[in-house]
């Protein structure tokens, strides 16, 4: 079977655990037997469109406009034209090559004009991968107001995302119940976990303790996006709470629209406990995650949908015990701690978070057993696996 993935950030050039995620479902699908042809915009594309080879995957960067480091106006404007660059850049390649079945990831919800009009050109059928609900996480944190102009100006092309999907995998039963409840039991709705291959941990190493001079630390870690969503104060209060520990240590590594306001607030308390360092490519990643001792997780209290943030795959993947906060009703919480992989308290209990941070801090034996615990979990129920072949029933 011949199978095209949509996606809007990819590997080589991501940093992002998403793009990672994608590339693992895409090599997943390979080892399954399909041919595998990913396409991805890139605003560093000279031509229509240029083409790589990544594990046996077929990537196709087309081009257009930049989507990061720029204005919130500028990109929506660029992610707006997504599906009209694919179409213009895309369009003999599109003629010339036919697919049995389209798999399409979001966060973005502008590409359903593409989905759509290429399901009818080749009479298959669609599954939309669905980690980011968008626009509604916007309203939820204040950001856009419901029912003002660009709420439905979003709107418009959310709805437009999900009518061209056959199939919509959304990451936890918490969620599968928010969209139930908003498109009355629509049918096409299914729970996909989010996935991560499995790897084999490594040998631990001290390159990054040395680098940063903290040798003999008990290291928080954080690594990914810190945006709005993460509200990233959370883990600057906490590791504020816990700055009388001279052994505890905090670092943080990504880039977002809230990199401001924690080096705010890092300066305005004067936390010498936070080390923070820019976004690092997968392997630089997956070095600090081997050599750090404790996962850390936050999310915005007013989200009314329920994520699962990415990052976790990686700490389980490394066998990191987990300590986060999360929204409420959100079963991220019941999954981590029912299955004791780590501690995971609602935003805003500070009290509890130290609490649950203080015990990791001194229990080595407990920070082990949650740590393989998280392994465990990964393997039953998140592996690359079990996601492909979710998907691929569709297409059966």
């Amino acid at each position: 079977m011949k199978l095209l993935l949509i996606v809007d950030d990819y590997l080589p050039y991501s940093k992002k655990v998403a793009a990672k995620m994608m590339h693992d479902l895409a090599v997943q699908f390979y080892k399954n037997g399909h041919s595998v042809t990913v396409i991805t915009p890139f605003h560093e594309t000279k031509k229509n469109y240029n083409t790589n080879l990544l594990d046996g995957v077929k990537i196709i960067y087309f081009k257009s406009g930049k989507l990061k480091n720029i204005s919130k106006f500028k990109r929506a404007i660029n992610e707006t034209l997504l599906s009209f660059n694919a179409k213009k850049n895309l369009n003999k390649y599109f003629i010339s090559n036919s697919f049995d079945g389209i798999v399409c990831f979001s966060p973005s919800i502008f590409f359903g004009s593409l989905v759509s009009s290429l399901k009818k050109k080749w009479k298959c059928k669609s599954y939309l991968i669905l980690r980011d609900v968008f626009p509604q996480w916007t309203i939820d944190n204040g950001l856009i107001k419901e029912n003002s102009l660009i709420h439905k100006y979003f709107n418009f092309f959310e709805k437009l995302n999900y009518a061209a999907a056959d199939r919509i995998g959304v990451m936890s039963e918490s969620n599968l119940k928010y969209f139930n409840n908003r498109f009355n039991n629509d049918s096409r709705f299914e729970v996909l976990f989010n996935w991560s291959s499995i790897l084999k941990k490594p040998q631990k190493k001290v390159e990054y303790r040395n680098k940063l001079s903290l040798e003999n630390k008990v290291i928080f870690f954080y690594g990914g996006n810190i945006g709005t969503a993460q509200q990233i104060s959370n883990l600057v209060y906490l590791a504020k709470g816990l700055i009388s520990r001279n052994e505890i240590h905090f670092v943080f590594v990504g880039k977002g629209d809230e990199v401001s306001v924690l080096k705010n607030l890092i300066e305005k308390y004067k936390l010498k406990n936070i080390t923070y360092l820019p976004a690092v490519n997968q392997e630089e990643y997956l070095k600090m995650l081997n050599e750090f001792d404790i996962g850390l997780f936050s999310l915005h209290p007013n989200h009314k949908t329920h994520n699962f943030p990415g990052k976790l795959l990686g700490y389980m993947n490394y066998e990191k015990p987990i300590l986060g906060c999360v929204n409420s009703g959100n079963d991220l919480k019941e999954l981590i701690n029912t299955n004791y992989a780590g501690f995971v308290s609602e935003t805003g209990n500070l009290k509890e978070m130290i609490k649950n941070a203080l015990e990791l801090v001194d229990n080595t034996s407990l920070r082990s057993k949650m740590g393989k615990n998280g392994k465990e979990l990964l393997m039953k129920k998140f592996s690359v696996k079990s996601a492909a072949k979710t998907i691929e029933r569709l297409f059966d």
